[in-house]
């Protein structure tokens, strides 16, 4: 935890002291990372100060790389994403996948009120959600085949020289739709991923083009035949998420 909260407070975030999840993401949490090919992706949660919330400023987000805006991310490079609770938890109600990898990532912060937030997490579920999952996923399927256009920071050129494609990309779009299966079948999503061994395969270049887009088509499939016997509700409780932030900003409050 105190390496990841150093690098917080070089990145210059004014309020280090009130997160309250901080873990680590990207490759390392799916358990496929490559050795010498990622960067260290930091996430969190924090709750603002009552000014920030009820005055004229507002902090939703804090977002920081030591690679800047010029280049890509190395593999010694830090990204540090972080959000306010709301801005989170709008962002989770509407099944974004790397919002809702916080609420089964094991955080390096030991906090009552997340612990709060992870035991009544079943609110911010939906079967909904399999249209951004397989959103998600199709664009990384897109980058890949190369039928969608990639900013600068999204390019690779040394994978799709070294494996003829983006492999990484691959990855991701594998990774996101059993991810998908398993939060519409489960209602969880298990991190690392029980498949990192197959998906650092695919990352690694062991299969064709054709027979990952063959697997994510199978998986596109099964998506759409998980939500409908989702057991999940078609809807997220957005009146009992807004009791539950409600709760947890006054907590955090009257402890400061």
């Amino acid at each position: 935890m105190a390496d990841l909260l150093q690098h917080v407070r070089e990145s210059g975030f004014p309020y280090p002291d009130q997160l309250i999840h901080l873990f680590v993401g990207g490759s390392e949490l799916h358990g496929a990372k490559v050795h010498g090919t990622d960067d260290l992706d930091i996430y969190g949660v924090y709750i603002e100060p009552p000014e920030m919330v009820l005055g004229l400023e507002s902090l939703p987000h804090f977002v920081w790389s030591t690679a800047g805006n010029d280049r890509r991310n190395g593999p010694n490079d830090v990204d540090v994403t972080l959000y306010s609770l709301k801005k989170w938890a709008g962002l989770a109600c509407k099944g974004n996948p790397t919002a809702l990898h916080f609420l089964f990532a094991e955080g390096a912060l030991r906090n009552a009120i997340w612990t709060e937030i992870v035991r009544n997490r079943r609110v911010f579920l939906a079967r909904t959600f399999v249209k951004p999952f397989v959103g998600f996923a199709d664009d990384q399927l897109k980058r890949m085949t190369g039928s969608k256009g990639r900013g600068k920071k999204g390019q690779r050129p040394e994978i799709e020289e070294k494996y003829g494609y983006d492999v990484k990309a691959a990855m991701h779009t594998l990774r996101l739709l059993y991810e998908c299966k398993e939060i519409l079948s489960e209602g969880t999503i298990t991190l690392p991923r029980p498949e990192r061994d197959f998906l650092i395969r695919v990352r690694t270049g062991k299969y064709s083009m054709d027979k990952v887009v063959a697997m994510a088509q199978k998986l596109f499939v099964e998506c759409e035949e998980a939500a409908k016997s989702s057991s999940l509700p078609e809807r997220v409780d957005r009146p009992a998420v807004s009791r539950l932030l409600a709760d947890s900003y006054r907590q955090a409050w009257s402890a400061g």
